[in-house]
């Protein structure tokens, strides 16, 4: 097996946890839709979003109306980053160990205009990420084959010596058609089983690694 010399980590449901029920109700009241209305019309069109097809304005104004007011607007896109700042905590000490410990990190999400800029405006920890790619600047999104080149070529690291951390069967697939090693994340002590069960236990305790 080829040595890790880098981690590459999805953001949500990685790097945060699922979706905040309390929050998706406040989103729900904020627009002013039924719950099937609202379920519809963010999935419908999520992909576009996370793509940079649609902005944070355009993309709420498909769900909600044309007509909701500019507070609305900024209210819908603030609620929505909250939804998915729930932070999975052990993770997020993981990595701050493997940062403490000169080891190179990535973030690889599929993620939208507003969410990033709230997120990098919440989240100053975020620098410490050694190159993070966001879909909607790149106009691509999990799982086209390009935006894990685009990744590996910012952590400055081979394929092969990249592991990559997701929550999706079909993007952990594509990484791993791309060359990377790839975990599905769903909780974290099968995500823990499952380093040790293929070889990358040793990651889990970043002191013991001599830095690339």
């Amino acid at each position: 097996m080829s040595q890790i010399h880098a981690v590459l980590f999805d953001f949500g449901k990685v790097l945060s946890l699922a979706p905040d029920p309390r929050v998706w109700e406040q989103i729900r009241t904020i627009s002013q839709l039924s719950e099937e209305e609202l379920q519809n019309g963010y999935w419908k069109y999520r992909d576009d979003y996370d793509a940079g097809v649609l902005t944070g304005d355009a993309y709420w104004r498909l769900i909600a109306g044309a007509s909701i007011s500019d507070d609305v607007l900024c209210d819908l896109k603030a609620a929505d980053v909250a939804l998915w700042t729930q932070m999975n905590q052990p993770m997020l000490q993981w990595v701050a160990a493997l940062h403490q410990h000169g080891f190179r990190t990535g973030i690889l999400s599929n993620m939208p205009d507003a969410m990033a800029e709230g997120i990098l405006t919440q989240f100053d920890w975020i620098a410490n990420f050694h190159h993070t790619v966001w879909s909607y600047a790149l106009k691509l999104r999990k799982p086209q084959l390009e935006i894990y080149a685009a990744a590996a070529d910012g952590l400055k690291t081979a394929p092969q010596n990249i592991l990559f951390i997701d929550d999706k069967p079909e993007n952990t697939q594509a990484s791993e058609a791309f060359g990377m090693h790839a975990i599905i994340y769903d909780n974290h002590d099968d995500f823990i089983k499952e380093m040790h069960s293929r070889g990358f236990g040793y990651l889990l305790e970043p002191e013991t690694i001599v830095p690339v």
